[in-house]
């Protein structure tokens, strides 16, 4: 079985930054594309970033587009989300997600997902 394990997060101050990590176990990690997601308390899930399995391509939400950087090394089955500038509107439990069919934004297409870690962006 696959197994995804996020950590990084914690709490800083607005403007600071953060990296966080995924790293997945079972299966081939080559496999799968991987994204991100945030849910803060009371919303609905947000797609954020995703990247092709190669790691060649990637997409980002809006809301995060020049601040947030996905990236992965399959060498080390780890994904990472890099958040630059970030906001107190960015305070959300983050998830990590594998799509066996390809790149998506949809989390109704991702089939496991992460424990989450919590960012909370103070100002």
């Amino acid at each position: 079985q696959v197994q995804l394990v996020e950590s990084g997060g914690g709490l800083v101050q607005a403007g600071g930054s953060l990296r966080l990590s995924c790293t997945r176990s079972g299966g081939i990690f080559r496999g799968y594309a991987m994204g991100w997601f945030r849910q803060a308390s009371g919303k609905e899930r947000e797609f954020l970033a995703a990247i092709t399995r190669s790691g060649a391509s990637t997409v980002y939400a809006d809301s995060v587009k020049g601040r947030f950087t996905i990236s992965r090394d399959n060498a080390k089955n780890t994904v990472y989300l890099q958040m630059n500038s970030l906001k107190p509107e960015d305070t959300a439990l983050y998830y990590c997600a594998a799509a066996g069919r390809g790149l998506t934004t949809t989390p109704l297409e991702y089939d496991y997902w992460g424990q989450g870690t919590q960012v909370t962006v103070s100002s």
